[in-house]
């Protein structure tokens, strides 16, 4: 039996517990040193091979520091890559293909950036052998008469070109110097500058300096220059982070045109519709973040997501996920006003600068949820400052509010257990313990430091911190931001379950659509000019809210028929000029 042994060294304090992983372990007693200690090395090894996966040492750690799985057998010997001793392994690796978007969907940590690294030669595979140096000789005698030896040879022997856009884009703004359409222009290999400027809204970028660019504005700069430079493989990495819905098709759009010039494309990605929309072929990544990872065989993308959602790979046999993810077709919340209590807020005007606000006066119902979608730069933010500012700074309005702001602070002195103890008035109890903090993974992070967190970890954080406050009103800007597929949906249940047995209301400003669609009773759509002046709807029934929305950006949706999710009709397909001529673009179920 294959095991996977993983020790987080973090979490690993044998100073302060005794090392008991080692005084229990059966096979150590019987003088079978399956955990053991080196001279001049603090943290215990364990030895896979001499493992009998028992478990004891799990259930004895008190710091939930050990991870052994046991692995199908098949895998025995596709290991591609480790990060150390008792670290994360990466078995198996996708395919890129001429001419072919490939897309890659799976948790954060589980090894898809580790995958892209290693096909874009960046990254040398040890197939776990650590104590020999890697060398493409290796790699090349492991892949001979596979799909990948060919490719492999190209990389070792610098006859491949590979543009690789990373996952994290906020440093790059600090590392380059100059006018950000200087920079664009020295990438522009392709002579393709002028139409990505087009489609990517790059123009009023030109001018400025790449530091002083926000998220979004890096990752369009970012995706272009990839783009515009000449390579045989491009390799895109959470491309949509930071983009809101429109620029996530624009950028998609973008990055499909090249496979029309028989490209290999490789995407990994969160947003499942623009995963959906964009590729041809999906790899489902599977396994335990931080422990392990394994690269699924390839699928036909509408059955790959489908089978990533339910949660079982049929041709592997392979379970991954207890319960299936499922979305579904809601109909129009039923209210009865006379029972229902209502939030109320008046029309709002806000002028910031040359920027322009107007809200019309709305109201919301006890126990509902709106989300609230549209471009960046219009206003949806200021709106939910708006609201904090009236329900909390008036006497006569004064709400219980908790307000997840878009951007977190990590200025925080103390660990997250402490932040949360002092910040959610639910910590304790246990059920705040079942829907947020072991669904969101919190119990992993509670003793870490909060300026430690990542982008990831601290977003999880500040979404516990705001569902464990007894509010009557949640206002939540951004929360899928950094989260991984699943992340972002059990924020989703947690938020739903916690606004219905309160009766609470909540606010949702959200880019990803299937979070909307998983998550909102009704729709605020932000309209405008960037920058420049904004214009909010009233809330909307879903279906009415989306129509709005998508017949702005000309993009049609309809629905899986076995999942339910929302999936982006390809441009000028047969159907999406149906529902186009139809005015329904949004809900409408259809098959493939």
């Amino acid at each position: 039996m294959l095991r996977v042994a993983t020790l987080d060294k973090e979490h690993c304090k044998p100073d302060d517990c005794g090392i008991p992983c080692y005084r229990f372990c059966p096979e150590v007693l019987n003088r079978r040193y399956a955990i053991k200690f080196i001279a001049g090395q603090k943290k215990p090894i364990i030895d896979e091979d001499l493992c009998t996966g028992c478990g004891i040492c799990i259930k004895k750690c008190p710091f939930d520091a050990i991870s052994i799985v046991k692995l199908p057998q098949e895998l025995d010997g596709e290991c591609i890559h480790s990060y150390g001793v008792n670290e994360f392994k990466l078995f198996r690796l996708p395919v890129p293909q001429p001419g072919t978007v490939i897309g890659l969907i799976g948790r954060n940590g589980t090894g898809k950036s580790t995958a892209l690294r290693i096909l874009a030669g960046e990254l040398t595979p040890n197939f776990g052998a650590l104590e020999t140096e890697s060398k493409w000789d290796t790699v090349l005698s492991r892949y001979r008469g596979t799909l990948l030896f060919e490719y492999f040879q190209q990389i070792a022997g610098k006859k491949m070109k590979v543009v690789h856009k990373p996952q994290h884009i906020d440093k790059i703004g600090s590392l380059l110097e100059g006018k950000t359409g200087q920079l664009l222009k020295k990438a522009d290999e392709r002579g393709k500058l002028a139409e990505l400027v087009h489609e990517l809204e790059l123009e009023p970028l030109l001018d400025r300096e790449p530091k002083v660019l926000s998220g979004g504005e890096l990752q369009r700069v970012a995706i272009a220059a990839a783009i515009s430079r000449n390579a045989d493989v491009y390799m895109f990495d959470e491309p949509s982070s930071h983009l809101d819905v429109y620029q996530r098709v624009q950028a998609a759009r973008s990055i499909r045109k090249l496979v029309d010039e028989g490209k290999s494309v490789l995407v990994a990605e969160h947003d499942l519709a623009v995963l959906d929309y964009l590729s041809d072929e999906v790899y489902l990544v599977y396994g335990q973040p931080g422990s392990y990872g394994i690269v699924s065989h390839v699928h036909p993308t509408r059955g790959g997501i489908n089978d990533y959602l339910i949660g079982f790979l049929p041709d592997e046999n392979m379970r991954f996920r207890d319960e299936p993810i499922r979305f579904h077709v809601r109909p129009p919340r039923q209210i009865d006003f006379e029972v229902e209590a209502k939030l109320e807020w008046p029309k709002i005007t806000k002028i910031v600068g040359n920027f322009h606000l107007e809200v019309e006066a709305g109201h919301l119902n006890a126990g509902e949820i709106v989300g609230i979608i549209g471009p960046n730069g219009i206003g949806k933010t200021t709106f939910l400052k708006e609201l904090l500012d009236f329900y909390t700074k008036s006497s006569q309005n004064e709400l219980q509010v908790s307000y997840k702001p878009q951007y977190i602070s990590s200025d925080f002195d103390g660990t997250v257990e402490q932040l949360l103890t002092s910040a959610a008035d639910d910590y304790s109890s246990s059920l705040f313990t079942d829907e947020v903090i072991r669904p969101l993974s919190i119990n992993r992070l509670l003793e870490r430091k909060i300026d430690g967190l990542s982008g990831g970890e601290l977003q999880r954080v500040a979404i516990a911190a705001s569902l464990g406050r007894k509010a009557q009103l949640y206002l939540l800007d951004e929360p899928s931001a950094f989260l991984d597929v699943e992340e972002r949906l059990n924020v989703a249940k947690a938020l739903r379950h916690l606004v219905d047995s309160r009766q609470a209301f909540a606010f949702v400003v959200e880019h990803d659509i299937l979070a909307q669609d998983f998550l909102a009773d009704r729709l605020m759509v932000f309209k405008g000019v960037r920058s420049r002046d904004g214009k909010a709807s009233n809330p909307l029934p879903l279906r009415e809210g989306m129509n709005l929305f998508l017949s702005d950006m000309g993009v049609t949706f309809r629905r899986d028929p076995d999942t339910k999710r929302p999936r982006i009709n390809k441009q000028d397909s047969k159907l999406d000029k149906e529902q186009k001529s139809s005015g329904e673009f949004y809900y409408v179920s259809a098959a493939g």
